[in-house]
């Protein structure tokens, strides 16, 4: 299976430059402080909703116990957050083809 082209901060400080007409450092310096600031929110314990895009979603996950598959051996599994997204209805259909 060919490898899928993967958008990356400079790709979407340039498509600004290009589409908005920043100059590149503000471009960039633009990418960097959305990035941040959806990271900080996270950081912080906050989830984070972008109307028409989607959500990034924290979730507690309580200690467990686990079992390493190759040895059978029993080890807990401490808890954790871990982070989702969660796309919007309208990037789903933009994703499979719709208006």
């Amino acid at each position: 299976m060919p490898e899928t082209p993967t958008l990356t901060r400079a790709e979407l400080a340039e498509r600004l430059n290009r589409e908005i007409g920043l100059s590149r450092a503000e471009s960039a310096e633009l990418v960097e402080q959305v990035l941040d600031a959806i990271a900080d929110a996270l950081v912080a314990g906050q989830n984070v909703k972008l109307s028409s895009f989607g959500s990034f979603l924290l979730r507690a996950k309580g200690q467990r116990i686990g079992r390493n598959p190759k040895t059978g051996v029993v080890v807990p599994i401490e808890p954790r957050v871990t982070l989702s997204f969660r796309p919007s209805q309208i990037l789903r259909q933009k994703i499979n083809g719709g208006a």
